[in-house]
């Protein structure tokens, strides 16, 4: 991913420097409990001074926890799509690129993405990767308007999902079966050398 953008890993953001107003701010554990796979608005904000010390996030970037309890969590990623610039703290890493926001933090919940960061994940108890390893991961690259296309077919069958959480439990299985099918094959580009 390093030939598509940046990662900056930040510090310094705990549970203990929220505030009620001030500076949007996105913890790392409120990416596994709170956001989706993008955003517009933060549940928690810091001082300014704290945030002038912080990673910045701007439109279009994700943030990505780096740290989790589990394999299945680490490296999660909330695109941010709010108007004002935030910030994210410890755990967590900025990946600023030119790509289409959704379609990369699409990517990130794929089963191939899960396969590469499993080579990189360290730990037992808690579990890291390192933004110069998440750099390593390959990720197919269509042309942006394609990128937008997949990303607004996902977005749909996303919508669908959360519209259903309040139906049967086996609808909803169903179709988050069907919407897991379709992102692995819409995300699913030859990979160099094969």
């Amino acid at each position: 991913m390093s030939e598509i953008g940046t990662f900056v890993r930040s510090s310094g953001l705990q549970k203990k420097d929220f505030t009620d107003t001030g500076v949007g701010c996105i913890h790392y554990g409120q990416i596994y409990t709170h956001y989706g796979t993008w955003a517009t608005e933060t549940k928690s904000f810091c001082p300014p001074e704290l945030a002038s010390k912080l990673a910045k996030v701007k439109h279009g970037d994700l943030v990505i926890a780096c740290t989790s309890e589990n394999i299945e969590d680490v490296c999660k990623a909330v695109a941010w799509l709010g108007d004002e610039d935030v910030v994210t703290g410890g755990h967590a890493c900025v990946f600023s690129h030119a790509q289409d926001p959704k379609y990369i933090a699409y990517f990130f919940q794929t089963e191939y993405f899960f396969q590469q960061k499993k080579k990189y994940a360290k730990g037992v108890k808690v579990i890291d990767v390192k933004a110069s390893d998440l750099a390593k991961i390959e990720i197919p690259v269509p042309p942006i308007e394609e990128q937008r296309r997949i990303a607004s077919i996902l977005d749909r069958f996303e919508r669908l999902t959360t519209d259903l959480a309040e139906g049967l439990p086996a609808e909803i299985r169903a179709r988050q079966q069907q919407y897991e099918h379709y992102r692995d094959r819409l995300l699913a580009f030859p990979r160099r050398g094969h």
